[in-house]
């Protein structure tokens, strides 16, 4: 399962955020169930309207979302590339991870007093991604001092320590790793290193209430920072998110509607690092239970029918395969069939966002 970790400062709102998102999970678990793994772990559904309307279709017992895992790890201080405050326990965290989700504070408020004293999006910015930065570059730099005298007697050391520098040019330029303009060999080199900044990051735009809807200045200076990092933007309210627990479904709606938006920001968070991480999601459907896969976007049929069972790849022979509109449309399986609508596809098929597939194997 991957795993997405929420950093942020102190004070900006990212255990909120965190336990939002796991409350949310618990209150929705017909439709997004939660478990915790450990206090400050948890694996939530991603939020998907195909799944009730393919559970209709089939008259499906059980419904199966995907799922993706949320770690809320401890906060950063300056100077946590040296291992002050709780840095060397963060930095070991964050590298277990896929994606980041970088908690901004966008709200004023005088009973939060905020780290810094003041709020400066821009700021607290550069004091995570400097400590991020900074370890990166001392990883890269370690590794550079091997790898430099293996490089006059071979090649393969002399291509890595190219990457190298590539890496320490954009690191000393104060510019995260994942800038750095490497090939998909490259990438698949240092990817051992595990660099901090070389993984996907959303920032999280917490915002007041009254903000949510129209956003702020300081969610104007998050954008414009994302933009210059090859980055994405979700605005969320922690502390809406924490007041809409405690109310009903009927009275969420009102609620949100009284704020000028149609939904709160945690579903948007929670698919926007799906997305971010590169995934697509194909489902089975039938009587017994309808479900939601997860796999990586350029995965082939048999690598998807994998990832259900291995017997199911190694055994593949082929997929019975439709769209999820063309599903719908055509109202049942049966009628998708008559339309010829249904496709028997083979080894090299490249599975598409929201196929419905049935494998065929042998084993």
């Amino acid at each position: 399962m991957l795993r997405a970790g929420i950093v942020g400062l102190p004070n900006v709102g990212k255990s909120t955020l965190f336990n939002a998102l796991v409350s949310n999970a618990k209150a929705e678990a017909a439709n997004f169930p939660f478990c915790t793994i450990e206090p400050n772990v948890g694996v939530v559904a991603v939020p998907d309207e195909r799944l009730p309307t393919l559970a209709e279709i089939s008259q499906s017992a059980q419904v199966v979302p995907t799922r993706i895992e949320f770690v809320d790890i401890a906060g950063l201080v300056q100077g946590a590339s040296r291992g002050e405050g709780l840095g060397n326990q963060f930095l070991s965290h964050i590298r277990e991870v896929d994606a980041i989700v970088h908690v901004v504070r966008c709200f004023e408020s005088d009973d939060i007093v905020h780290v810094s004293g003041s709020v400066d999006p821009w700021r607290d910015i550069d004091v995570i991604n400097l400590e991020l930065g900074l370890s990166d570059l001392a990883q890269v730099e370690r590794r550079m001092e091997r790898v430099r005298k293996q490089a006059r007697a071979h090649k393969e050391a002399q291509a890595e320590l190219e990457i190298l520098e590539k890496l320490q040019s954009v690191l000393d330029a104060g510019k995260p790793a994942r800038l750095a303009d490497l090939t998909a060999e490259e990438a698949e080199i240092i990817k051992p290193l595990g660099l901090l900044t070389r993984k996907p990051v959303i920032y999280a735009a917490n915002v007041s209430e009254a903000d949510l809807a129209t956003g702020n200045e300081s969610v104007e200076k998050v954008r414009q920072r994302a933009s210059e990092e090859n980055a994405k933007v979700v605005v969320v309210s922690a502390q809406v998110e924490s007041e809409l627990l405690e109310l009903s479904p009927e009275e969420q709606e009102d609620y949100l509607a009284s704020l000028g938006v149609e939904t709160g920001g945690l579903k948007s968070l929670i698919r926007a690092t799906y997305d971010l991480l590169g995934l697509r999601t194909f489902f089975t459907t039938g009587e017994k239970e309808t479900r939601a896969w997860t796999i990586r976007a350029g995965m082939l049929a048999p690598q998807a029918a994998g990832v259900i069972h291995s017997d199911f790849e190694r055994g593949f022979i082929r997929a019975e395969t439709i769209a999820y509109e063309d599903l719908v449309k055509a109202g049942n399986m049966n009628a998708a069939k008559e339309k010829g609508w249904l496709r028997s596809e083979g080894k090299d098929y490249l599975v598409q966002e929201g196929d419905v597939m049935l494998f065929r194997f042998n084993v």
